[in-house]
């Protein structure tokens, strides 16, 4: 399989350009699905020239991991975890709970490294709610991930304290017609 590599023109920002506080948007829905405005919003960004990560925590299946990132063009990073299924429970086998601590650990590091102007995170609250990922880590990441930085989080579960930090709070529904 080839994937065309898309190119972004070099952007330079004037230097008195000011520091735009960074947002935090949940996407929330009670289906499990990866959500159109989650991408679309990481594709106009990286298409305006802020670096843009999406990591899947959850969804596995196509042999992954942050040693296996996939490049959406120059600007746009999509990772998943490592594992050969999508997690639905709090059990996970040695092997699947090592490759979600490598995914978060990646996450930390790459939030914490200001490299990206948006990062999308598929699933935390859900990770949070089946005890995968503990809750303090998350809130600690976020309350002091780069003044800039943008985070969109989706999901069908957002704990209280996620909810409480949002810019803005999206609920999305299916009407059968």
């Amino acid at each position: 399989m080839t994937l065309t590599q898309l190119e972004s023109p070099a952007m330079t920002l004037p230097t008195f350009a000011p520091v735009v506080k960074g947002t935090l948007h949940l996407f929330i829905n009670a289906q499990r699905s990866f959500f159109t405005p989650a991408i679309v919003q990481a594709m106009r960004s990286a298409g305006q020239g802020k670096p843009s990560l999406i990591v899947q925590l959850l969804k596995g299946g196509i042999n992954q991991g942050p040693d296996r990132i996939v490049h959406l063009g120059d600007r746009l990073q999509w990772v998943r975890c490592g594992i050969e299924r999508c997690v639905d429970s709090s059990h996970l086998e040695p092997d699947e709970r090592l490759a979600l601590d490598r995914l978060w650990e990646f996450t930390k590091s790459a939030i914490d490294s200001g490299e990206y102007g948006l990062v999308v995170l598929d699933e935390l609250g859900l990770a949070i709610k089946l005890g995968l990922i503990p809750e303090s880590e998350a809130i600690d990441l976020l309350d002091n991930r780069p003044a800039s930085m943008d985070v969109v989080m989706t999901g069908p579960e957002m704990p209280e304290s996620l909810m409480e930090r949002a810019d803005q709070i999206t609920h999305l529904r299916h009407n059968t017609w």
